[in-house]
């Protein structure tokens, strides 16, 4: 599996696998799935050369990161990097209350609180690294500062507020203190990554389904910037919630939705012209986002062994170049896009 460094702004160096383990789907995400499944899963990660593992505590509310705990026991620490998230605080309720009923299945009873204040981060990085079972975390995300999440830019806002008024602090302390590595944000837009990466110091961006095969708006003013400054991208969503994976099929997801007539006709041009080099979609839209010099990780999904090789031998794939050429060629690819010359 090959490797990049990462050399953050503040110095620290971070080696991640070009294709990383996203570990919502381990906190039964959409479908229950057993302790044995979910440890075998990780395991075809492992073997496969996988080493940077990414979770939250939303993710199972606690389940994603005890799982992951259960198999990186006895494992070297150096010889992994784990991303965890930071903005939610899980309380314990009654089972009807708990956040994610139709989400998440068969996990602890807890819900959500939205806090990404100084105390707020401290706690929830306390519990995220004890139910881990580890002493620090490489990097550490505010989760989910975004429209999508709070529905309207006035609750989003006003937690970018409280974020760098009160919990900016604490990330920057425990990255002076070693506690981590680097800190960010894991969210599902990039105008507001570029209005954190202005505001303060942070190191690299979550950044899920906005820099994909089918999306590149972010090369307009974010990705520029993020050169500029250094600034790391991690891309999640890199099948843009589905349609990328299989194709503008009839109730194929976009952005966690039904896709809508343009992006599917927009999905089938970006299809004829792989075809036309022999390519299948989901080779490209993985291959895609690490031509960018920033993005250091992709992290699709993967539930179990054979979606983890599958992943694993998509990335492996060599294209040609000419198909990058071709999808400039009829607008289908940012004109400034990276790849290869």
């Amino acid at each position: 599996m090959k490797k990049r460094i990462f050399k953050a702004p503040s110095g620290q160096s971070i080696t991640l696998t070009e294709l990383g383990f996203g570990c919502a789907p381990i906190g039964n995400l959409y479908r229950p799935v057993s302790e044995d499944d979910a440890l075998k899963t990780l395991d075809a990660a492992w073997k496969a050369g996988i080493r940077y593992f990414d979770t939250a505590p939303l993710y199972g509310l606690g389940l994603s990161e005890t799982r992951l705990n259960h198999f990186l026991r006895g494992k070297k620490r150096k010889d992994y990097v784990i991303s965890t998230k930071v903005g939610r605080l899980l309380e314990v309720c009654p089972p009807d209350q708990r956040t994610g009923i139709g989400k998440f299945f068969d996990t602890p009873s807890r819900k959500e609180r939205y806090d990404y204040t100084y105390d707020g981060v401290m706690r929830s990085l306390e519990f995220s690294l004890e139910r881990l079972g580890i002493d620090s975390i490489d990097i550490l995300f505010a989760h989910d500062i975004d429209v999508f999440t709070h529905k309207t830019e006035a609750a989003r806002d006003a937690h970018v507020k409280t974020l760098m008024s009160s919990g900016y602090k604490a990330l920057v302390k425990l990255r002076d203190e070693k506690v981590i590595k680097a800190f960010g944000a894991g969210i599902n837009e990039w105008q507001v990554a570029e209005t954190l990466t202005r505001a303060g110091d942070f190191d690299i961006f979550l950044l899920a389904g906005r820099y994909t095969l089918l999306e590149q708006e972010a090369l307009n003013s974010f990705l520029p910037l993020t050169q500029e400054r250094g600034v790391g991208i991690v891309l999640g969503g890199p099948y843009n919630s589905g349609i990328l994976a299989v194709g503008p099929k009839p109730g194929a997801m976009y952005n966690y939705d039904p896709a809508p007539k343009h992006i599917l006709d927009r999905v089938r041009q970006i299809e004829a012209v792989c075809k036309a080099h022999k390519v299948k979609l989901p080779q490209a839209a993985l291959r895609f986002p690490l031509h960018h010099p920033q993005v250091m990780s992709v992290i699709p999904g993967g539930v179990t062994p054979k979606e983890v090789m599958l992943n694993v031998k998509t990335m492996d794939v060599k294209l040609p170049k000419a198909l990058w050429k071709d999808l400039k060629a009829q607008g289908l690819l940012h004109a400034s896009a990276p790849v290869p010359k």
